[in-house]
């Protein structure tokens, strides 16, 4: 008789979505870290005072326009630019001081698979020396696992063209 009641009982510790009854349940919610934005790139600041921006998902072979915020910087001022850095693979169009600190707009062409990090050094154009690190960091997918949704300030603007051995073989020829 046990097995005939089993697909009756109500389920207990599902996940509720529901946000009236605030009362019941209230345990098993899930609540989430004001900082996590999951639809945003996020910039965080190191402890040794560089900073890391993550940009979430990309896909292979395509390159990225990227655009985040940067805190004020004390010891950079507002006029600040982009050391040049021997990377083809970003590549800084603008810094534009405003109200936060800084809008820093980039080109990112997503080149291999895996986690990738790309550095940028950015400078103060008055105090000599005054520089710090932005570590830029990506989660490339390979081309088969279709197309991420891109992060606010993150816009595809092409697809780097690759041989695609699949499609060019040769039929008819014994």
């Amino acid at each position: 008789m046990a097995a005939a009641n089993k697909g009756t009982k109500p389920k207990v510790g599902g996940v509720r979505f529901a946000a009236s009854q605030p009362e019941e349940g209230a345990h098993s919610h899930v609540h989430f870290d004001e900082k996590l934005h999951d639809s945003v790139v996020m910039v965080t600041q190191e402890k040794d005072g560089n900073f890391l921006v993550k940009v979430g998902f990309l896909k292979i072979l395509h390159k990225y326009e990227i655009t985040f915020l940067l805190p004020p910087i004390q010891r950079l001022g507002k006029d600040v630019c982009a050391i040049p850095l021997p990377n083809v693979n970003l590549k800084v169009i603008s810094i534009t001081p405003v109200a936060e600190g800084y809008s820093v707009k980039c080109e990112y062409t997503a080149h291999k698979e895996g986690v990738l990090k790309e550095e940028m050094m950015l400078s103060s154009e008055t105090h000599d020396g005054a520089c710090v690190k932005v570590v830029v960091q990506a989660r490339v997918m390979d081309r088969h696992h279709g197309t991420p949704m891109l992060l606010e300030g993150v816009r595809c603007i092409g697809a780097e063209l690759e041989y695609d051995s699949e499609q060019s073989e040769w039929h008819g020829f014994d």
